[in-house]
């Protein structure tokens, strides 16, 4: 008969060596459980962690019997269950037979305990600091079963290097999550530094906030609350992390995945956050700079128009002073409308039918129009960029108040727009050209038609005047 001294002697070290030949956590919990299980002759073990932030044992390991749904994982505080009792007292329980009728039972849904006839729970306690809890382990039998005195020593004195196997493989753990996460931020801070534009370095920080965590879904929120950048699915789980930039919330890093997020989570994603608010605010910045610059280039030109305006006008002869000063005012009135419908949009094209809808409404009332004539207008939608956008406006500005001082009837104005070309034409019931001669507002329609928009005027005498402006889209 082999000596029982030796024989656990054999199956600790044999134990000790298969959990020690690995630094992975999870595979070291298995290999606990099943070691063990075998070691002891028993038909299940379970390996409880200790969770030093909630407090809590929490079943990382079967053998003999699965979690039906791993995603819940069953978890007591230590006195609750015949497993917590051990892991609270310090010391082993065993229960011979009918341990699920012990009032220390403690029954999880997704776990069938009660097929199990015996118990014996240890405590896994690190010897430094002096008996830390670890964690605890059981193992059960579907036979009644009394565990004898040197089985029950051969479980502690397993549990008790265990111990040692679970620290080295933890601390393993945090030193392989502190490489993910400097890489992490590495290529984080790689996006944010390599990239000129905004919107390229807030996709980088999302995709890569997804992969480091195995989120299923992340975005940046900014704080007028548009959505950059959504990536992925919503989870069971989100967590919320400010960007603050100078102390100032400048929106927020959202994430979501179907598992809790740990500490170590939410630390890597404040750091996440941190990348992204100064991204924003490079971004920004960069932004202002060119806007700035986009503006100083818009003033300039338009200025130069003016000059030219004021040139061209001061050169004409036999002109009403007043007039040419009113004419010049709507001139530069033209301008600022463009000006706002680019400011308003924050976009670098103008909504043409908004824009002459709104230089009609200040011409019509700048001129001071009879109540009985009518002004319609049939504008289609069309968009053009900035500076095209300022010549078509001084040119309706021209051909619109010609026909409110000079014809009569209804004015009607048009907007069309086809695959190729937009249409403007102006029209009225007057007496036509009648001969006249073409003035200084002609003359500076002609020159922006052909200079700017790259097109043509028309006029038709045909039961008034009709001004028909063509050029390409």
């Amino acid at each position: 008969m082999t000596d029982e001294p030796a024989r656990h002697l054999a199956l600790l070290t044999r134990t000790i060596e298969v959990v020690n030949s690995s630094l992975d956590l999870q595979e070291v919990m298995e290999a606990i459980a099943h070691e063990v299980a075998s070691a002891l002759a028993t038909d299940a073990c379970f390996v409880y962690l200790y969770d030093d932030v909630t407090g809590e044992l929490v079943l990382h390991a079967t053998h003999g019997t699965a979690m039906e749904d791993p995603t819940d994982r069953p978890r007591m505080r230590p006195g609750e269950g015949i497993t917590g009792v051990a892991a609270a007292e310090r010391a082993p329980v065993m229960i011979a037979s009918k341990a699920h009728l012990d009032p220390r039972f403690k029954q999880f849904p997704n776990l069938r305990e009660d097929q199990y006839e015996s118990i014996l729970a240890v405590p896994i306690l690190a010897s430094r600091p002096r008996e830390k809890l670890e964690g605890a382990l059981n193992v059960r039998t579907r036979a009644p079963r009394a565990f004898t005195e040197g089985e029950i020593g051969l479980l502690v004195a397993i549990a008790s290097q265990v111990a040692q196997s679970i620290e080295h493989a933890r601390l393993y753990e945090a030193a392989q999550r502190r490489v993910r996460e400097l890489e992490a931020l590495a290529r984080v801070s790689e996006a944010v530094s390599e990239s000129l534009y905004l919107e390229e370095s807030l996709e980088a920080i999302v995709r890569t906030t997804v992969d480091s965590v195995s989120a299923t879904g992340a975005a940046i929120v900014l704080e007028d609350g548009r959505i950059a950048w959504p990536e992925g699915r919503a989870g069971e789980h989100a967590v919320r992390v400010p960007l603050r930039s100078r102390g100032r919330a400048v929106g927020e890093l959202v994430v979501d995945r179907d598992a809790p997020f740990s500490s170590d989570d939410r630390r890597l994603l404040e750091a996440v956050a941190s990348q992204a608010a100064v991204a924003l605010e490079q971004g920004r910045m960069a932004l202002r700079g060119v806007l700035a610059q986009e503006i100083h280039h818009r003033v300039k030109n338009n200025l130069q128009t003016v000059a030219s305006l004021l040139r061209l006008q001061a050169a004409a002869d036999g002109v009403d002073p007043r007039k040419a000063l009113a004419d010049s005012v709507n001139r530069i009135l033209a301008i600022a409308a463009v000006h706002e419908e680019l400011t308003e949009h924050r976009e670098d094209v103008v909504d043409l039918r908004e824009l002459v809808d709104r230089l009609r409404a200040m011409l019509v009332q700048g001129v001071g129009v009879d109540p009985g004539r009518r002004v319609t207008a049939e504008l289609e939608e069309v968009s053009l960029a900035g500076q095209r956008a300022t010549a078509l406006a001084l040119v309706l500005c021209e051909l619109l108040g010609n026909a409110l001082e000079h014809g009569e009837g209804d004015v009607s104005v048009a907007l069309r727009r086809s695959a190729e070309e937009i249409v403007l034409t102006v029209a009225d019931d007057g007496r036509g050209m009648g001969g006249a001669h073409e003035g200084t507002g002609l003359s500076i329609v002609r020159a922006l038609v052909h200079d700017e928009l790259g097109g043509s005027l028309e006029l038709v005498d045909r039961q008034g005047l009709e001004a028909v402006v063509t050029f390409p889209a």
